[in-house]
């Protein structure tokens, strides 16, 4: 009897299904029977469509417990000119992205909690798409303390200095922590974004290559070996700064974002006086 129930409620959930397709039909005037469909696993990569034809629907069914409590954000490619983005709550369409966002523009959205995230691209039929590619990078966000604050236009990181549990918590969750200097920052007004430069005596550990060690510049606790850039937000009106800090922070899309950045002599007081207590949330080379 509970089988026979089972199956009932999967039926009541493709007929559910069969009728948010045709929902996407009226809305978009495209036939969900030449939709291409795909699922993609990861929690993070890229999409490359080929020949785009008249729509592309992604569901990002990640392995996690905690994706459905995450946020998505997309970063189309520089190609991707002529073709729109609608998110899909429900079976309703809502348009993310459009002509017209700037280069290296990042959109994000919350993912319901109820579905998983789902993307349905629609290439414009006015476009001579038969020798183009367009495509895009996604990123799937867990509601972390280390990770930047977001909304819908993009990554934002928080301009407040971090207080001492917060600090404790960077150096363990952080994609990246590395302890230098700052040795320049510029501004792009566009992106609303500042660059600072570093030059890293130590990098404790990061997730990707965002910073690299010079050439010939022997082992990596040598001084100055390293050389990375760390994005923030322009409205923390960061500038260059003496002595040395401890920079901590997420990656994005290949990019290095500022989180927690105290002095490091700063750290290495919180620090052990925390270890004193048995108060740190992970054991740090403080030596």
């Amino acid at each position: 009897e509970g089988g026979i129930e089972r199956e009932r409620e999967r039926e009541r959930e493709r007929e559910r299904e069969r009728e948010r397709e045709r929902e996407r039909d009226r809305e978009t005037g495209v036939d969900s029977r030449i939709v291409l469909q795909v699922r993609l696993r990861c929690t993070e990569g890229s999409v490359r469509w080929v020949y785009p034809g008249q729509a592309l629907r992604v569901v990002l069914e990640p392995n996690l417990s905690s994706a459905r409590r995450a946020t998505v954000c997309i970063k189309p490619s520089p190609s991707f000119r002529g073709a729109s983005v609608f998110i899909e709550r429900a079976g309703e369409l809502e348009l993310l992205l459009t002509d017209g966002w700037r280069t290296e523009q990042v959109f994000c959205f919350p993912a319901d909690g109820a579905h998983s995230p789902a993307l349905y691209l629609q290439a414009s039929p006015q476009r001579y798409w038969s020798r183009r590619t367009i495509g895009f990078r996604y990123e799937l966000l867990s509601n972390r303390s280390a990770a930047p604050n977001l909304d819908h236009s993009g990554l934002q990181t928080s301009c407040r200095p971090c207080n001492d549990k917060e600090l404790l918590m960077a150096v363990c969750s952080s994609d990246f922590v590395v302890r230098g200097y700052i040795k320049n920052v510029s501004h792009d007004s566009e992106r609303q974004t500042s660059l600072v430069e570093v030059s890293a005596v130590r990098v404790y550990w990061q997730r990707s290559g965002v910073f690299e060690q010079l050439e010939n510049a022997g082992s990596p606790q040598s001084g100055s070996s390293w050389r990375g850039q760390i994005h923030t937000l322009l409205r923390c009106h960061v500038k260059p700064g003496d002595g040395e800090f401890l920079f901590t922070g997420s990656e994005h899309f290949g990019e290095a974002w500022l989180g927690c950045a105290p002095r490091y002599k700063d750290f290495l007081s919180v620090y052990q006086t925390a270890r004193a207590a048995r108060q740190n949330s992970c054991d740090f080379p403080s030596e």
